[in-house]
């Protein structure tokens, strides 16, 4: 009578758990705080910026601890002779916008966002908008002129340059609202009514 032979059952690999969480503990701090440092606003005045602008339009802007100061920024895109991009950070702790759109080109079709056409607002928290070309009907509350950049503390973790020329409010209403914008940042950002589209324009 031939012998069975017991087959031996298949091995699989096995995970190192010390080894691996030695050489995972290192990523997850290092995301943990880049989403912090993000989330408090202290990247914001860093920013390495693409140099595509795109368009932002508001019927109605409403914030509350107003910042704004300039700052120069690197681009990834060099325009001919200059090294820094010039550019307006304009910061609110928080923010309600009707009526929003944002308009950027994608190869040469423009990307369309909408949002906050209905009852309810687009929202927004630690908001920071970087451009170097703003409009609009501004009302502003408790307003300050000339105050040092760096002595700002409206939106947290974001300070201007030292000795930088600033624009500080407790609050502002702007109207008919338009940027020519080339980075954002927010804590959050909530986009009811939320639509994407491409073609037309803002």
């Amino acid at each position: 009578m031939p012998s069975l032979r017991q087959t031996a059952p298949a091995r699989f690999g096995r995970v190192r758990w010390r080894r691996f969480t030695f050489m995972l503990a290192p990523a997850i701090f290092l995301a943990s705080m880049l989403s912090l440092l993000t989330a408090q606003s202290v990247l914001a005045v860093s920013l390495n910026i693409s140099g595509r602008p795109f368009i932002v339009t508001a019927q109605e802007l409403q914030g509350q601890g107003f910042e704004q100061f300039g700052i120069l920024d690197h681009s990834a895109v060099r325009l001919p002779g200059a090294h820094q991009t010039p550019l307006a950070a304009t910061a609110m702790r928080s923010a309600t916008i009707r009526h929003l759109c944002q308009a950027v080109n994608i190869g040469g079709v423009s990307m369309i966002i909408t949002a906050g056409n209905g009852s309810t607002p687009v929202r927004a928290t630690n908001l920071v908008v970087f451009a170097d070309r703003f409009s609009g009907n501004a009302s502003f509350t408790h307003l300050t002129l000339g105050k040092d950049a760096s002595t700002l503390h409206a939106v947290p973790g974001l300070h201007g340059p030292t000795g930088a020329f600033s624009l500080a409010a407790r609050s502002v209403t702007i109207t008919h609202l338009r940027q020519h914008a080339f980075a954002t940042v927010a804590s959050t950002f909530t986009l009811p009514g939320f639509r994407l589209r491409f073609g037309g324009s803002c």
